[in-house]
């Protein structure tokens, strides 16, 4: 370890920045649009949101097969409208949970950054608490020399 004087608490504290909450930050950056896209790309992937899919299509299907035929929108074998508006949903959901992602991949880095700043505040702190440390290590044996001489 290097042989320089410890830093004072005073010290410390003055280069101390105060602790920033991550998340709050992100939060408050958002747009209308982001909180939209979060939002979707939260709830996109529960299995809600797979029950929901699954009985729609279930429901399409068993209409456009067995139901009556003069009531039947997208009778089979075709299923053209379905397969059109299953389509239409995979294009607008991809970009959207896309984009959600990139939001919580930057949020992400700025947890990480919050939480570097603080282990390096802590990791000072310490090292000036094992400096002090050291150094009353120091003074004691001087002490303990002296008495010892006595």
């Amino acid at each position: 370890m290097e042989n320089h004087k410890p830093k004072t608490l005073k010290e410390l504290q003055a280069l101390r920045k105060p602790v920033r909450n991550a998340n709050i930050e992100r939060r408050q950056k958002f747009s209308l649009l982001d909180k939209l896209a979060l939002w979707i790309t939260k709830h996109v992937g529960t299995m809600g949101f797979f029950f929901i899919i699954f009985l729609w299509t279930g429901g399409w299907l068993g209409w456009n097969s067995l139901g009556p035929k003069e009531g039947r929108f997208d009778p089979y074998p075709a299923f053209v409208f379905w397969l059109f508006i299953s389509n239409m949903i995979q294009i607008f959901l991809m970009p959207l949970i896309m984009i959600g992602q990139n939001l919580q991949s930057n949020h992400a880095e700025t947890r990480a950054e919050a939480d570097f700043e603080v282990n390096t505040k802590a990791e000072r702190e310490i090292e000036t608490i094992l400096m002090h440390l050291e150094n009353q290590n120091k003074i004691i044996m001087e002490i303990l020399e002296k008495l010892e001489k006595k």
